[in-house]
């Protein structure tokens, strides 16, 4: 940086043109070596002064010098004194950083000489008057340099500035050695504090020698081609830690002087953080579903491991659940017999083609000592090829009898002793994953605890050690009852569960230790089996601590003694997964009912105004009469689909607002206008209330209507015919307040709270009066949210009306807003010369009557409906130009889209007017549509107003 200061220093000390930098107060900061010389002074004896200290002069010149810098300060342009006491002087603003001005640059221009001759010109000195007029034109030149040279200077100053400060870091290399010439700030903080100029890159950065970066330079150098890299991985010494790994987009450009390559400017970004940012979400991702499909897999390992299924049912399923899913060869259940270290091979499941291997009986030492010893000592086996593991090397031939390449082997180890294998086998090599492993741990854990649950039943008391075995290995929660309702056992599983100490539970009274069980399932359950001994489940909310409830699932069985096995496990997070699958689909279902009924309510009247035509026995008006009523009914339609369309796109994020300044009582206005025929159908009494104020808010005009429009009609949807709804509006300093309020229904503390949400309504009546999709005030939420604003409601409670408050922030008073639309005029109505036009859908009856309304209003019309037809048709015109196309996207075998591009390469057909009207109108369709050459792109159904204005 210092080298770089110096540079732009002896530039301005060798320059010969006269030079003085003073600031905004006129004070010398500096003056290079021209300046000095001409006026005969030192530095230091005017740096620091104030100028017109430092260079005393009469009280015109000093006015007029002042005079020139505060203009140059003030309009941030240069100022020029033509010829001020023998000099002509230019002050050039010089900015800093911000773009404000800094400093100012004096640059005197010496015409002492040309002054002296023009003088000698006016008292007869003929040689001087030939003179003078070139030494004029020498001084015009001069002074035009001058300009010159105080622009460059003023850009070098910017450029340095701009580099300099630059976020990206940048760099100049020179020569085929890479010699640093200019580095910024940038390059500076992501490579450290090191010595850069006039040093060759490899030397500077040693560190980068074997990450290629060396030879990319080299080769750009050489080619002449640029080099762009993204998220290159470098390591650089930065400080005292050592190499530090970085990541970096990059750009080498070759610099070319008089065409041939001088050097490389680099130019690049550190994206380190965005490369970790990444690679975190992605890492976050695949845990996610990581998660998700353990716990499918759970879910599904719980469905199979029901208790009332016989031992080898249980074994079976599991086994086939976990083959299935990690897609192995066979799993098998082998008991093993200590200590003659028998291996009974009870069930298995094979893939098919795969022999089965259950009922064999043979022995752990068959498949290897050194694979005897680890499972004895609990250790999990990993095998991935048994031809090359050590401890089953010598029993390859054992392997190979029953297909076995690869295996994953788990034991069950209790009180020292092995006492179940569970394992998987595969017939290729196979690398396991820890999540293979997890997977069969779990499996082997949770099977092996249904397993003993089952058994409870019949051997709790006859087999006491097995019962300890059960007791120690189980996953579940399980309590031994005694007929007198004392609590005898119960294991460490249970104790987490239900966060109590053994204490507290073991030997005490049941319905003591857990009174909030009395009078629930729970104790139906209890006192069922212990009374008629008759197994049984139920799901119970156990209370904890916190006050939290704890979803359990409680199984009990009568046990040898008369009294109860009992077992109980967590399952909250099915319960509540249950309840938000139950609640969506019942959203799910009122959605679909309402909107069937949406829809059919406008399909009735149209399909009899249908039939009433096809009788044609209605005069004009009630043609006419008949038409409004369809025109009516398919705008309800439109506006349901445009309303699901929109409140899909708002929740996404795919609307972008056209924000401009919009008055608030405009589109208060519009809002009102459009609920108009409702509240005036219903009869309710509409009051606006306005603040004086002006309210202008940054916004979408056309959303803000849409926000009112929405909560003006929930208003009267919800309030009985002839209530009053109030409009109003409060201005404040930073802020605009709207509210919407009505003396209707009203609505509980639950609406409320859910009101915003998609889909939510509160109960109506059968004939749905109230009716509606339950996503208008979803899509209110969104809009006024984009907008940087808020919206609640409040209400009494039923019967006593709503209020809903919209927040939006409010832009400066001196803000003008942008006027609204002005309607045009009826574009129905018959133009003077109508236009050729071209009408392409496969849609037989939508394209004829398309025709029908285009002739009624004087164009020409011709229909195809298939592509390849309509291009035939155009073509055979010989070379007659059609004045508009009006196509629909989607056409079988070849869509409008391709058909476009065709029509627009035939002869007459480049400046034809084409129209998209199709049933798409996502942004991805209206940009796929331009593209392919459409001039505008028209959602179905067709305002036919907004396609005649077109044609217009």
């Amino acid at each position: 940086m210092a080298s770089l200061d110096h540079r732009y220093r002896t530039l301005f000390d060798a320059s010969p043109n006269p030079y003085l930098v003073m600031d905004r107060r006129l004070m010398i900061v500096g003056a290079n070596r021209a300046y000095l010389a001409a006026t005969g002074r030192l530095l230091e004896d005017i740096e620091g002064r104030w100028a017109m200290q430092a260079f005393p002069t009469d009280p015109e010149t000093e006015r007029q010098m002042v005079a020139s810098i505060e203009r140059v300060i003030h309009h941030r342009q240069p100022d020029t004194l033509a010829l001020l006491r023998y000099w002509t002087i230019t002050h050039t603003p010089v900015f800093d950083a911000a773009g404000e001005v800094e400093l100012v640059l004096q640059h005197p221009i010496d015409v002492t000489e040309v002054e002296r001759r023009r003088q000698a010109a006016g008292t007869g000195e003929g040689q001087d008057r030939a003179m003078l007029a070139q030494q004029s034109g020498l001084l015009e030149r001069a002074r035009d340099v001058s300009r010159a040279n105080l622009h460059l200077q003023a850009d070098v100053e910017r450029l340095k500035t701009l580099f300099l400060k630059a976020p990206s870091f940048m760099a100049v290399l020179r020569g085929p050695r890479h010699v640093f010439e200019f580095v910024n700030e940038a390059s500076v903080a992501l490579l450290g504090e090191r010595a850069y100029v006039g040093r060759p890159v490899r030397e500077v950065l040693p560190e980068l020698a074997d990450q290629r970066l060396f030879e990319v330079l080299d080769q750009v150098f050489a080619s002449g081609q640029e080099f762009l890299g993204y998220d290159i991985p470098i390591r650089v010494e930065r400080g005292a830690d050592g190499l530090e790994r970085r990541y970096i987009n990059v750009i080498y450009q070759p610099i070319v002087e008089d065409g041939v390559i001088a050097g490389i400017f680099a130019e690049g970004t550190d994206v380190t953080e965005q490369h970790l940012a990444r690679r975190q979400v992605e890492e976050q991702v695949a845990m996610l579903r990581q998660v998700e499909r353990k716990q499918a897999f759970a879910l599904a390992l719980t469905d199979s491991l029901r208790p009332e299924m016989a031992v080898e049912d249980i074994i079976g399923a599991a086994g086939a659940l976990l083959g299935e899913w990690l897609r192995v060869a066979r799993v098998l259940f082998a008991e093993v017999r200590e200590p003659t270290g028998a291996l009974v091979i009870r069930r298995d499941w094979c893939r098919p083609g795969v022999d089965s291997v259950a009922g064999i009986v043979t022995t752990l030492d068959a498949f290897g000592a050194g694979i005897a010893r680890a499972l004895r000592a609990g250790e999990d086996l990993v095998v991935a090829d048994v031809a090359r593991d050590e401890r089953g090397s010598a029993s390859v031939e054992a392997y190979e009898a029953i297909g076995l390449r690869a295996h994953l082997t788990l034991p069950l180890v209790n009180t020292g002793t092995l006492r179940i294998v569970l394992s998987l086998h595969d017939d290729t090599v196979r690398d396991w994953t820890e999540e293979d492993i997890r997977m069969a741990r779990e499996t082997a854990e949770r099977t092996w605890a249904a397993v003993v649950a089952a058994s409870a039943q019949a051997e709790l008391r006859a087999e006491r050690d097995q019962s300890q075995y059960i007791f120690d290995t189980m996953t579940e929660g399980f309590a031994l009852v005694d007929p007198a309702w004392t609590v005898t056992r119960m294991n460490g599983t249970g104790l987490q569960l239900i966060e109590r100490s053994l204490d507290e539970v073991v030997g005490r009274n049941h319905w003591e230790a857990f009174p909030e069980s009395l009078g629930t399932e729970v104790e139906r359950l209890l006192r069922a089996a212990m009374g008629s001994g008759t197994p049984d489940s139920v799901e119970y909310p156990f209370p904890l601590a916190d006050g939290q409830p704890r979803w359990m699932e409680v199984r009990a069985y009568p046990a040898m003694d008369g009294g109860l096995a009992v077992f109980f496990r967590d399952i909250t997070k099915r319960r509540l997964a249950e309840d938000q699958l139950r609640l969506e689909a019942q959203r799910k279902d009122e959605f679909l009912a309402m909107l069937a009924h949406e829809l059919r309510n406008p399909l009735a009247p149209i399909g009899a105004a249908a039939e009433l035509l096809a009788l044609g026995r209605l005069d004009i008006e009630g043609v006419r009469h008949t038409s409004a009523i369809v025109t009516r009914q398919v705008g309800h339609m439109t506006s349901l689909i445009n309303d699901l369309l929109d409140v899909s796109r708002v929740t996404r994020g795919l609307v972008a607002l056209e924000n401009a300044p919009v008055d608030v009582k405009d589109a208060v206005a519009d809002a009102v206008e459009q609920v108009r025929p409702l509240v005036e159908g219903r009869r309710h009494r509409l009051e606006v209330h306005l603040a004086p104020e002006q309210a202008v808010v940054a916004g979408d005009r056309k959303r803000l209507v849409q926000v009112l429009a929405n909560l003006l009609n929930n208003a009267a949807k919800y309030t009985p015919d002839g209530g009053r709804i109030v409009v109003e509006m409060d201005v404040q300093e930073t802020q605009v307040l709207l509210s919407v309020g009505d003396n209707g229904i009203g609505m509980t503390r639950d609406v409320q709270d859910d009101v915003f949400g998609l889909f939510i309504q509160a109960k109506r009546s059968a004939d749905r009066s109230q009716g509606g999709l339950g996503i208008g005030l979803a899509l209110v939420k969104s809009l006024v949210e984009l907008h940087g604003g808020s919206v609640s409601v409040y209400s009494a409670g039923p019967g006593q009306g709503s209020r809903f408050s919209v927040l939006l922030p409010r832009m400066a008073a001196s803000v003008e807003p942008v006027p609204g639309g002005v309607p045009g005029p009826d574009a129905l109505q018959p133009v003077a010369r109508g236009r050729k036009v071209l009408v392409v859908d496969d849609n037989v009856d939508a394209a004829e009557l398309l025709g029908m309304m285009l002739e009624s209003a004087g164009h020409r019309v011709h229909i195809e409906h298939h592509s390849h037809s309509a291009l035939d048709y155009v073509a055979a015109q010989g070379g007659a130009a059609y004045d508009a196309c009006i196509l629909d996207i989607g056409l079988p075998g070849m869509d409008g889209n391709e058909l476009a591009r065709r029509l627009r390469a035939l002869p007459g057909m480049a400046g034809a007017l084409m129209v998209a009207v199709t049933g798409y109108g996502r942004p991805q369709d209206r940009e796929a549509s331009l593209a392919a050459g459409f001039d505008h792109h028209l959602v179905k159904p067709v305002d036919i107003r907004e396609l005649l204005a077109l044609l217009g």
